[in-house]
């Protein structure tokens, strides 16, 4: 713990430690609108230890509470999910070796990687990346379980305002992204082609066409300048 401590110092841990607490947060919403939707109190927690990833959960069980088929519901969570191929070449040296790798790679999630990606060196990029996949391990099944408690027991958990978490905190995480042109114009473009095509395709597409916002990102970002040493 001293060397974790030496490594990240406190800003370090403080910062891991409020991303984990607003996972938390977000697993309480995610088991209560579990339950609230009809599925038993064990589904959210496993399927938070075994996935551990929020968006494509939410999905999967979006898709099946609105008479979605489950094949359905695993291939957009699978699509959502595709995003992790990415990471693993973003963070190539921080997952671990030999058997330390599985669970590496069961850790990588968007706030490991993104925490890890903001870390000055190497030592601190793994650090950092261990630190929080564990805590959101923690917090995410952790938070379902409790909500799926909550949600057993309150019977219409909206009126604690538990459903809008979710939103609520994306919504914060997203604003200050919204400063870059290219990120302003990609979120444009995919909310209207989700709200477009919502009356007309099952649910879950709609947000999945939505990705199609990057093409205006990658269209939109400037080539990166050639230095003379460059050339």
């Amino acid at each position: 713990m001293r060397s974790i401590w030496r490594t990240l110092g406190r800003d370090g841990l403080l910062g891991i430690a409020a991303v984990c607490a607003a996972v938390g947060v977000i697993g309480i919403s995610y088991g209560a609108t579990a339950v609230g939707a009809g599925f038993p109190i064990w589904l959210p927690v496993l399927l938070g230890c075994v996935v551990l990833a929020g968006s494509s959960e939410f999905l999967f069980l979006g898709i099946v509470a609105t008479g979605g088929s489950p094949l359905a519901a695993v291939l957009a969570g699978l699509l959502v999910n595709a995003r992790h191929l990415p990471y693993g070449l973003s963070v190539p040296d921080v997952v671990g070796t030999g058997w330390r790798r599985p669970l590496g790679v069961h850790l990588m999630n968007d706030e490991s990687v993104a925490l890890a990606i903001a870390q000055p060196d190497a030592r601190r990029k793994r650090t950092a990346y261990w630190v929080t996949g564990a805590g959101v391990l923690l917090a995410w099944p952790g938070g379902a379980a409790i909500g799926a408690l909550i949600g057993s027991v309150v019977p219409d958990t909206s009126a604690l305002g538990l459903d809008a978490v979710f939103p609520a905190v994306l919504l914060a995480l997203v604003l200050p992204a919204l400063r870059d042109r290219a990120t302003l114009g990609a979120v444009v473009a995919g909310t209207a082609v989700a709200l477009a095509s919502a009356p007309f395709l099952p649910t879950g597409l709609p947000v999945l066409l939505a990705l199609s916002g990057v093409l205006v990102a990658a269209r939109e970002r400037p080539a990166p300048a050639v230095t003379p040493e460059a050339r």
